[in-house]
């Protein structure tokens, strides 16, 4: 596979590269037969699956780990439980990787329980948090139990439901999914609901270890719809992609697609960086009934350039349209500034749109519902919507078989690739689905065959010490009682497993926590005795990336205290993770802003070369995310502030809502800190407003 360092850009509004010839739709004489299967399937009374059975049994009993593809109905399993637990008068606590999930699931629950009985809590909402049925993030799950533990008390639930259970080999917050099982009482029983992974029976065998208690693992790897992979020649003929059946132990490519890759004479649908023409591509997929389709692409300019090549997809139906623009005007009543994005026109006209996170939770919210409606044609995305997100389509259309991760670009898993296929072919609307594999520069066609029966892909334990969690622990734990914690870690039991002996941290653990122990000691969080002191105690409550630094700016009266907005920018900048270029005109930047931002920069300074000194990343702190937060804070318009950030404003977005999270935790310390807890308070007030939050 060719392997690439960085994303190539693609000129835009381009209709199509030159020399290549407008498709024609056809298909092969072999597609036939499948597309005849092509259609929805009769009504008939829900039946649940043999494994949703099996996995509603086992939790009567034991925790249980369910692994079944994307839209197979793990829902379902976990309505069950819900419903006979609140009529057996017990409380649940439903976990989710993302805000966007949690939220809704909260509207899914309030509708099928009854609003009264469903709370929620994300950090950003909290709503009805004495509800019997709690819905929130996995991070709010967590700080719970740490507080749990701390006052000697028991979590208030009965039951926990982890859904995207297989977080817990997500890179960066992986370690909130391991501490949550490790520090769940037992008495509480466990549902994780998973895509399929691996070594879903290892990961049942370690909590079975920890917890005293059986796992039990229900495992589905069937498909709910059928997959058919196909592919998409440059002349505009629909292909098989592989010979056999999707079940086949090795499937390998036709041979028309083998032809056409051993061809010496070069036949494309873009050149060079061009992207394909989209609109006639979905030209094709209509004229043999493909479409509703999900694009996966590589960028989220790529997202934002395909509707501009999709000008041929006009919908020809005045019904249709004025039923989707009804639908639109409905959706965008919630937010004036999304209801002026520049991307309607075509969503109305087209029935196309653009998905990423580079854009406003708002408008991807507006987005998802029309697709999950049926009223959308197709949908452009990066991969990162593969997980999470609920994108009903008939068709997944991949143009690449890598994945940028942050850092480079990487060949697709079989996990990610069934994620994002799992999203073609909707239960109850389809009896098939499709992937349509487009040719290019960067696809591998032999590598995404090799991916259609492909094992699901082992997760990996990514626990790894950080302040928040030394502080934490050490509010109701003694060392060596934090060294058995640290020895019920997945990569402890996964270590075991290699070799032999007795269950101990692994020693770059235990190690690692004995590192920040001795920092802490040297900065006054700790005490001889391995206590935390009265600055530990507050500081343990300050469940961010940076609680140190951030403990330090209030122990030493640093930051601002009585100016919200002040205060918001100078968080924004502790928050903000990216390189920003600080070039930035005096003329828009307030003076005390940037006499508060040189001030805190100056007083840490001698904190943060300790830190950088004992081996401890610190991240810089730049101006203009400060100027952006506080500009925001005292009211500037969106679209000002957006231009001063320069940063997609979904980007923005998300920087505001982390930077609210923050203040709420500065917040939460009104008992030490009376005056900046009511500056947070404040700040998260002029922070979350429209186009950020909506109703």
């Amino acid at each position: 596979m060719h392997r690439r360092k960085a994303p190539y850009r693609s000129r835009p509004k381009n209709r199509r590269s030159p020399g290549t010839a407008r498709l024609r739709p056809g298909a092969d004489s072999r597609l036939k037969k499948v597309f005849s299967g092509i259609g929805v399937p009769k009504k008939k009374p829900f039946t649940p699956d043999e494994y949703q059975l099996r996995a509603l049994e086992a939790v009567r009993r034991d925790d249980c780990l369910v692994t079944a593809p994307t839209g197979s109905g793990k829902t379902w399993i976990a309505e069950q439980v819900i419903a006979g637990r609140l009529a057996a008068g017990e409380r649940c606590w439903y976990a989710s990787p993302l805000k966007a999930l949690s939220n809704a699931k909260y509207r899914e629950f309030s509708a099928l329980f009854g609003p009264a009985r469903v709370g929620i809590l994300t950090g950003d909402r909290k709503e009805n948090p004495d509800a019997p049925v709690i819905v929130g993030t996995t991070e709010i799950l967590r700080n719970q139990l740490y507080d749990a533990m701390h006052q000697g008390l028991d979590l208030s639930t009965d039951f926990v439901i982890l859904d995207e259970a297989h977080y817990i080999g997500e890179e960066d917050r992986g370690v909130v999914w391991e501490e949550t099982m490790i520090y769940l009482p037992a008495r509480v029983p466990l549902l994780l609901l998973s895509a399929t992974i691996g070594n879903a029976g290892q990961i049942a065998g370690w909590l079975s270890s920890i917890r005293e208690r059986n796992c039990v693992v229900v495992e589905e790897t069937r498909r709910p719809v059928p997959l058919h992979p196909l592919f998409l020649h440059p002349s505009g003929t629909l292909l098989p992609l592989t010979t056999g059946s999707e079940a086949a132990k090795k499937p390998k490519l036709h041979k028309k697609v083998r032809t056409f890759l051993n061809s010496k004479k070069e036949v494309t649908l873009a050149r060079g960086n061009q992207l394909p023409p989209f609109g006639e591509i979905l030209g094709v997929l209509r004229r043999y009934h493909l479409l509703p389709a999900l694009f996966f692409l590589k960028s989220r300019a790529d997202c934002d350039r395909a509707i501009e090549l999709c000008q041929d997809n006009r919908i020809q139906d005045e019904e249709r349209r004025q039923l989707l623009s009804r639908r639109i005007d409905e959706l965008l009543s919630v937010s004036p500034h999304v209801a002026h994005h520049r991307h309607r026109r075509p969503l109305e006209l087209l029935a196309v749109g653009s998905h990423h996170s580079g854009q406003l939770p708002a408008w991807k919210l507006v987005l998802e519902s029309l697709m999950t409606e049926g009223l959308l044609d197709a949908v452009f995305a990066t991969s990162t919507v593969a997980a999470g997100v609920n994108f009903p389509a008939r068709t997944a259309v991949l143009l690449n078989s890598d994945r940028f991760n942050g850092r480079e670009f990487v060949p697709l898993t079989a996990t990610e690739f069934h994620q994002m296929t799992g999203r073609a072919g909707r239960r109850g609307m389809d009896r098939i689905g499709f992937m349509v594999a487009i040719p290019g520069r960067f696809m591998d066609l032999h590598h995404l065959a090799r991916m259609i029966s492909a094992p699901a892909t082992d997760v990996d334990s990514q626990i790894r010490i950080n302040f928040s969690m030394v502080l934490n622990l050490l509010l109701s734990h003694a060392p060596e009682e934090i060294e058995d914690l640290l020895a019920k870690s997945f990569a402890t039991y996964r270590t075991r497993k290699k070799g032999s002996g007795p269950a101990q941290a692994p020693r770059p653990l235990w190690n690692d926590f004995l590192r920040h122990l001795r920092f802490l000691k040297e900065t006054g969080f700790v005490d001889g005795s391995n206590m935390l002191t009265e600055d530990g105690r507050w500081a343990s409550q300050l469940r961010v990336d940076q609680p140190v630094l951030i403990a330090e700016g209030l122990r030493t009266g640093v930051l601002p205290r009585t100016d919200p907005a002040l205060l918001a920018g100078i968080i924004g900048a502790f928050v903000h993770e990216r390189e920003a270029d600080d070039r930035i005109e005096k003329a828009k930047v307030p003076k005390k802003l940037l006499t508060a931002f040189l001030r805190v920069k100056r007083e840490l300074r001698p904190c943060a070369h300790l830190m950088i000194e004992r081996g401890f990343e610190v991240r810089p702190l730049f101006l203009r995310p400060a100027v952006t937060l506080f500009s925001w804070a005292a009211g500037h318009p969106w679209d000002q502030v957006v231009q001063l950030s320069e940063i997609e404003e979904g980007n923005l977005a998300m920087l505001v809502l982390r930077t609210a999270d923050n203040l709420r935790h500065i917040r939460s310390l009104d008992w030490v800190f009376p005056e900046a807890a009511a500056a947070a308070g404040a700040a998260i007030d002029m922070l979350l407003r429209d186009p950020v939050i909506t109703e």
